[in-house]
């Protein structure tokens, strides 16, 4: 979910981890295209992948057996399972904070870019910590292009994903143009899966395999 080109090498290396812990991995696959993922949580022969709650939630990560949390420790906005949402608008145009509130005043009327509909951290999140509505939204498929998006002016504001934030004030010119105005609340963040059909044995493997890499243990039931 986090497989920028830029750190494409902290992916492989994350993934070699796993298959130096757990035999008979297979070469690992980048897929980039919304479809690409939506077939992988489709398929009860997944190896492994991950997901985020949102999907959960509408219904569209099925036949997955949850594996354990991805760990948000050390990032701006995370901590364990969960992480916040950076709302980003651009400077000189932004909302003005309340005081010690984590949602900013003013973004009522405000037109939003965010991901997908069934993103968490995109917009399930502020949808409702803010009570907002789908009907002004621009859909961009990624944070990065939400990003691009509010840069250009073609949307006031979005909510990053505290991770995908960081990546972007490393990678991404556009967020050289935007500011954090608010955060969303925190919430359970991605997590790693495995297809119905993988054998208890391997579900085992790779579930201790993320465990000792640091990652955390599944917050609920082993189906989706």
């Amino acid at each position: 979910m986090y497989d920028w080109p830029e750190v494409r090498d902290r992916t492989n290396a994350f993934w070699q981890g796993l298959r130096d812990r757990v035999a008979g991995l297979p070469e690992l696959s980048h897929p980039v295209e919304m479809e690409d993922l939506l077939a992988i949580w489709r398929d009860p022969a997944t190896v492994m992948t991950e997901c985020c709650w949102g999907t959960v939630d509408l219904g569209m990560c099925t036949v997955q057996q949850i594996l354990a949390q991805r760990n948000y420790d050390g990032v701006l906005g995370g901590e364990g399972i969960n992480y916040r949402s950076a709302l980003v608008m651009r400077q000189g145009e932004v909302a003005q904070p309340a005081a010690g509130a984590v949602l900013p005043q003013g973004i009522e009327g405000l037109k939003w870019a965010a991901n997908q509909p069934d993103s968490r951290s995109g917009w399930l999140g502020i949808a409702e910590d803010a009570a907002l509505s789908a009907e002004e939204v621009l859909w961009t498929g990624a944070h990065r292009e939400s990003i691009r998006m509010v840069a250009t002016g073609q949307a006031d504001i979005a909510a990053i994903d505290c991770l995908s934030w960081e990546l972007a004030q490393a990678y991404e010119p556009a967020a050289r143009d935007l500011v954090v105005v608010g955060w969303t609340a925190p919430r359970p963040g991605i997590f790693f899966t495995t297809g119905i059909d993988t054998p208890p044995e391997l579900a085992r493997a790779l579930r201790a395999a993320l465990l000792a890499m640091n990652q955390y243990p599944a917050q609920e039931p082993a189906h989706v």
